[in-house]
């Protein structure tokens, strides 16, 4: 059964103001055939993400495109201080290993280079740096440089054998193509749940780069 935009828009601003990381008053939702356009303000970066994944979770919702501007509501704290504590955070975090990564923060505007030996770290990574008050974006340009050479055959195998023992997606469902350790995930999968669970296994195979998402959400 296929929703309407306005039971649609009605579940998403609900969700919303359910979730206490998100000040809702100050987002707008829009909704045009499947496809949750958001906009205003929010404090921090998780609050934006917050909001990203609430639209996400409500039935019909097929793609979200996330306009929010983060608005920091104290005085900004300068480069330096911002640097500082996002390398604090990296540092102290002890699945992260924070020795080759460099931060360059400008008005808010923290970058991430370096290396880092796995995927998912480099996602995490970014998490913690999105964690930092006054940190406004992050630009994350870390190279994944995994410490064993896998072959990628090896990397296909391991992600389709995951795929097969996981609950929420069908392994059938999901094409697997593996290049240079860089994956393409293709196929379409019955829902967000699914879609994230097939992107989740991907991102923790060791041996994987970078992962394209070109899954499909059916109805």
């Amino acid at each position: 059964m296929v929703r309407s935009k306005e039971i649609i828009k009605k579940d998403v601003v609900d969700q919303l103001y359910w979730d206490s990381r998100v000040n809702a008053a100050d987002v707008e939702v829009s909704v045009s055939d499947g496809k949750v356009t958001l906009s205003g303000t929010v404090p921090t970066l998780q609050a934006r993400r917050a909001a990203l994944l609430d639209a996400y979770s409500v039935s019909g919702v097929q793609t979200v495109e996330n306009d929010i501007s983060v608005r920091y509501g104290e005085p900004l704290p300068s480069s330096e201080e911002v640097e500082q504590r996002v390398r604090y955070v990296l540092a102290w975090n002890p699945d992260i290993d924070s020795t080759n990564i460099e931060v360059r923060a400008d008005a808010g505007l923290v970058r991430l280079e370096g290396t880092v030996d796995a995927f998912w770290k480099k996602l995490f990574a970014a998490d913690l740096a999105m964690s930092v008050g006054g940190v406004l974006d992050v630009v994350n340009k870390l190279a994944v440089v995994p410490t064993n050479d896998i072959i990628d055959e090896s990397i296909a195998d391991d992600i389709v054998g995951a795929l097969g023992r996981n609950s929420l997606v069908s392994a059938e469902a999901v094409d697997v193509t593996v290049r240079n350790g860089f994956v393409s995930l293709e196929g379409t999968v019955p829902g967000r749940l699914a879609r994230d669970a097939a992107l989740e296994v991907a991102y923790y195979t060791p041996g994987v780069t970078g992962v394209e998402d070109r899954l499909i959400v059916a109805e």
